[in-house]
């Protein structure tokens, strides 16, 4: 897959993973675009290391479940990380 096809992909999968997760995460729809590009990558990752799955075709479905999740994870991090500094401020 060229770069532009991942980046591509990142974005929607970071959309979807942000439909998908209740509440607010912190950031807006860019942080949001660029943290599902990170967990692309991410679930990428994991998934040629824990199951040697290829993410080299677009349209294949294993690539978009595993951009998805790794946008959730990712997204889920961020929402720890801002939820705590928010928290911080408040008291």
């Amino acid at each position: 897959m060229n770069f532009i096809a991942f980046l591509i992909l990142g974005l929607i999968a970071g959309a979807i993973a942000k439909l998908i997760l209740p509440g607010r995460q912190g950031g807006g729809w860019l942080a949001t675009l660029v943290l599902g590009v990170i967990g692309a990558l991410l679930g990428g990752f994991l998934g040629n290391v824990l199951f040697g799955i290829d993410m080299s075709e677009f349209w294949s479905i294993s690539s978009w479940l595993l951009a998805i999740a790794g946008a959730i994870i990712v997204l889920l991090i961020w929402g720890l990380i801002t939820n705590r500094r928010g928290s911080a401020r408040r008291a």
